[in-house]
């Protein structure tokens, strides 16, 4: 991977009008600035945003897997998303090779925290701690063992030795704790922070409190591997700021607009660009997950998906399809529900999220569950659930939410499984906002228990994966690296916290 640079005014466009990424190589233009030129500050930005849109646009296939999407009847069979038959060259963007990939994202959030430490602008070496575990987290929970400790070196290490995934998780803890401590010494903040820091505008307070979320998201996922993480939750505790809460989402604030460029990622390649026109017929949400808010009377499908724009019933507007079916002569794209609703986002100009309020208050309720943190569980999930109605903007939310937790379906007391009940509900209340959390989910803990398995034909015995395969460019050009991973087989081999 080649160092990345991204020149001033750029930056500075896009935290004021959301525009188009631009990754300029200086060992390809030689009129780029130099590294010496470049700042912390012409980063984080662009850090920020790649992150977010990362984890909002690229994880449809862990929606399908997870029972959230399906696909659309414009399209036929989509191998080997249908039939799991995952090779090398599958999801390989995800690693490397592109502007936006994890890797390349990792290598700006590295840079950006060299650059904070030749400055002693702290400040942006405790972002960059946090941002790298957002970034490695989600590399680990593909792959399990990845390059990490040789990671980031450029021509120092153009063949990267791999780091064990439980011995990653361990650090990005570690690194956490680090930005914490960072963010807790009083720095100060100045204009062109305040300005850079798309996410809080420079508020140290906040920063921790990502920092403690994000933590907390590396312990819940590994909640079956290390069932007593009592020294790391004690870490969080006595920083004292507490997580993302309630109406606190971390949004950021660029401004986006429904002009070329400018449209919210999510929205552009979900819903539609500028123009109106529509941008995804191939996504549209599965009649298994549509079902689930029907049958219990959960409003939330009216927010989380768009009516279908030629519904073959007009009293019946919301309309799913499963992965892997045969399309139905005649049936099209547009007799079926769009994934992203107006509870997501109502058009392109809305912000873009790197955490949202609702998935926090779920990992603090299961933490609270599990005995971890203190407080009561109950609360704690229907507080989760209330969220989900609020953060969705549906119409009378408390009254409504109130009268959902009181139904069968939701109801602490009667639920004999908790962590069950409280799993199911998170899985209802993330569609579209992160998908890739419900494919941990499911993979840590087996809940949702009916997540249907792809109607395609050529599904034979394969079961839902379990992990990506290596990307082939590894096996091209780090050959012993990644061969002494061993045979990777998707559907056995294992993220390491994946223990049932």
């Amino acid at each position: 991977m080649k160092n990345k640079f991204i020149i001033a005014f750029f930056s500075t466009a896009l935290a004021v009008t959301g525009c188009k990424d631009s990754f300029f190589d200086i060992n390809e233009n030689p009129n780029n600035p130099t590294e010496s030129k470049v700042k912390a500050s012409y980063l984080l930005p662009m850090v920020l945003k790649q992150t977010a849109t990362r984890m909002g646009t690229q994880y449809s296939w862990a929606a399908s897997w997870s029972g959230y999407w399906g696909r659309g009847s414009d399209f036929g069979p989509s191998l080997p998303l249908e039939n799991y038959d995952i090779t090398p060259s599958y999801q390989q963007a995800q690693w490397a090779n592109s502007t936006t990939s994890w890797y390349d994202v990792l290598t700006d959030a590295d840079f950006m925290e060299k650059k904070g430490r030749t400055t002693n602008e702290l400040f942006y070496v405790g972002a960059a701690k946090v941002m790298k575990s957002i970034g490695f987290m989600y590399l680990v929970d593909m792959y399990n063992n990845v390059p990490y400790s040789d990671a980031l070196k450029g021509d120092a290490s153009v063949i990267p030795k791999y780091d064990k995934g439980e011995d990653i998780y361990k650090d990005l803890l570690v690194q956490l704790d680090s930005a914490r401590l960072i963010f807790k010494q009083g720095l100060t903040i100045t204009d062109e922070i305040k300005k850079a820091d798309v996410l809080f505008g420079g508020d140290l307070t906040k920063w921790r409190k990502l920092a403690n979320s994000q933590a907390l998201k590396l312990l819940i996922h590994q909640s079956e591997f290390n069932k007593t993480p009592t020294a790391d939750i004690a870490k969080i505790t006595t920083d004292g700021s507490g997580f993302i809460d309630a109406g606190n989402s971390a949004d950021l604030s660029i401004a986006f607009a429904m002009s070329a460029n400018q449209v919210n990622p999510i929205y552009s390649t979900y819903v539609m660009n500028q123009s109106g026109t529509l941008t995804d017929g191939f996504n549209r949400v599965s009649n298994y997950l549509l079902n689930r808010y029907k049958n219990t009377n959960d409003i939330r499908y009216q927010y989380l998906f768009l009516k279908a724009n030629n519904p073959v019933d007009a009293n019946n507007p919301w309309v799913g399809k499963d992965l892997g079916a045969t399309n139905i002569k005649g049936a099209s794209s547009s007799q079926e529900s769009i994934v992203i609703g107006t509870g997501i986002l109502k058009d392109g100009t809305q912000p873009i999220w790197l955490m949202t309020s609702v998935e926090s208050l779920f990992l603090q309720a299961e933490a609270i569950q599990r005995g971890w943190i203190s407080g009561d569980a109950k609360s704690a999930y229907e507080n989760a659930v209330k969220e989900s109605f609020n953060w969705l903007d549906v119409a009378n939310a408390s009254t409504v939410a109130t009268s959902f937790l009181a139904s069968p379906s939701a109801n602490w007391a009667s639920s004999s499984n908790k962590l069950e009940l409280l799993i199911n509900q998170k899985y209802l209340a993330l569609p579209g906002i992160n998908n890739f959390e419900a494919y941990v989910d499911y993979r840590r803990l087996g809940f949702p228990k009916d997540v249907p398995l792809s109607k395609n034909s050529s599904v034979g015995s394969r079961k839902i994966p379990l992990r990506l395969m290596y990307p082939q460019n590894e096996y091209s050009f780090n050959n012993a690296n990644v061969k002494a991973q061993g045979d990777i087989n998707p559907q056995t081999s294992k993220i390491f916290w994946d223990v049932n």
